[in-house]
């Protein structure tokens, strides 16, 4: 299978991942392998990668892709969460950069087969790792009404989350719900048409984003990776962060906020009882987002947000 992929952001990456010869890197999620092939040509000839993706297809693509510098790299068929444990296994205790880039390949929306696709008729799965029991179907299957409005609401910021619960409940009862195309074209004939005419994305785009996340457990993990991040970089270490909606924005945010905070003592103390100190700091107030040559030729770079920030 094909696993075409166009990395994104590509020079932003390169140049604020402050890579060198002889640097020990992570690309935490390898995709189809653009940003990870960049990355091990710039820490040569003794540098090493730690390259992680939960999809099978994409370790896969990537051993291909890497092969001429397998002696430099690492790859692991994981969730990017578990990367403490992995480093431990190859006797890594600390890193120079990390690359953690949240969004998921074309070769996932046109050839995995697994229903991420609204505009293509396949099972309703959604996994990245086929491994993890849970699937799409099951949760529009078998969940309540109220649940499904929650994680609607929650994960996909759907304003209709109720009206869209309550037409899966009343259809799945006559027969299951079981391609991304009866899903789409369930979720379209649910919102109200005047909404549906003037939105510029897709009717289901934010009812997928949700299933997908719920599947695959996406916010949960990213708030247990940036938790570890700090004690993973060596002094001056960066990170590398690309998301693509506020939800996963929001969480790097917050986390790095909290990473470069010092005393959070009451200020009418005379001396500082909490013993905080920054831990990292960000390069950047505001996030770098893509050029508008970029976003010509990859549309899916418009919604791209890049944060970087090195350890103290």
């Amino acid at each position: 299978m094909g696993f075409e992929h166009t990395s994104v952001m590509p020079q932003q990456v390169q140049e604020h991942q402050n890579l060198r010869p002889g640097s020990i890197c992570v690309d935490c999620t390898l995709g189809g392998a653009g940003h990870a092939l960049e990355t091990i040509k710039a820490i040569l000839p003794n540098g090493k990668l730690i390259g992680i993706d939960q999809d099978r297809d994409a370790i896969e693509h990537a051993q291909k892709k890497l092969g001429p510098y397998k002696k430099n790299i690492h790859l692991f068929h994981n969730n990017f969460s578990e990367l403490p444990t992995l480093l431990n296994s190859i006797g890594i205790t600390s890193v120079d950069s990390i690359l953690l880039d949240l969004g998921f390949s074309l070769n996932q929306l046109t050839q995995g087969k697994r229903g991420f696709s609204f505009n293509k008729s396949e099972p309703l799965d959604m996994r990245m790792d086929i491994r993890n029991d849970l699937t799409a179907s099951d949760i529009v299957n078998s969940f309540s009404e109220s649940e499904l409005v929650k994680m609607f609401f929650s994960f996909g910021e759907e304003k209709f989350s109720r009206r869209i619960a309550k037409k899966i409940i009343t259809l799945r009862d006559e027969k299951p719900i079981e391609t991304s195309m009866e899903l789409a074209e369930l979720v379209t004939s649910a919102i109200p048409a005047k909404v549906r005419h003037s939105q510029r994305i897709h009717p289901a785009t934010r009812i997928f984003q949700a299933l997908r996340i719920a599947v695959n457990q996406e916010l949960s993990r990213l708030e247990t990776f940036m938790e570890k991040v700090p004690s993973l970089l060596t002094k001056d270490g960066r990170l590398c962060v690309i998301s693509f909606h506020s939800l996963e924005d929001r969480i790097v945010k917050k986390a790095l906020r909290k990473f470069e905070q010092g005393c959070t003592c009451p200020k009418e103390l005379p001396r500082c009882l909490c013993g905080f100190v920054p831990i990292m700091k960000s390069i950047f107030r505001k996030p770098l987002i893509a050029t508008e040559d970029e976003t010509g030729t990859n549309p899916m770079a418009r919604s791209a947000k890049l944060r970087v920030a090195k350890k103290l």
